[in-house]
């Protein structure tokens, strides 16, 4: 059985270009062998991650993030059974939200300036959908 899985978190410290490089590294080494995809948003302060697979390891693998020392306040903003990938093409796709167009994010929230915390999970799932739609989406492949 396949689910999806979206989360939001704060990065502990601002985050900044090594430390996405690492977690896309990790994600690119682990996440094949647990049949994971699914994408990483990111901006300074923030992180937003949808991953897709089989609920073992989807579960296994959140139980994990809930604890890295990167970020905190994980929040499970969505999470449901699937009967097929959206983000099959991505071992761990990645977009930096500072450069998304703020037009894009208004759709979306309140303002422009990007805070998972403050957007329902429906709508951070429907935002995330958008950035692939719109090929904003890179790297990870």
């Amino acid at each position: 059985m396949l689910v999806q899985l979206l989360y939001c978190s704060s990065a502990v410290s601002h985050t900044d270009r090594e430390t996405i490089a690492e977690i896309l590294q990790q994600s690119c080494r682990n996440n094949p062998r647990a049949g994971i995809t699914g994408v990483l948003c990111f901006t300074e302060r923030f992180f937003i991650q949808l991953l897709e697979g089989g609920r073992p390891q989807v579960n296994a693998l959140y139980a994990r993030l809930i604890t890295d020392p990167r970020h905190s306040d994980v929040t499970l903003l969505h999470y449901s059974e699937i009967g097929e990938r959206r983000y099959s093409g991505w071992v761990m796709g990645q977009v930096d939200l500072e450069k998304l167009n703020p037009a894009t994010l208004l759709r979306y929230s309140a303002s422009a300036a990007f805070d998972p915390y403050l957007m329902p999970g429906t709508t951070s799932l429907a935002l995330v959908d958008e950035l692939l739609l719109s090929a904003s989406v890179v790297g990870g492949a």
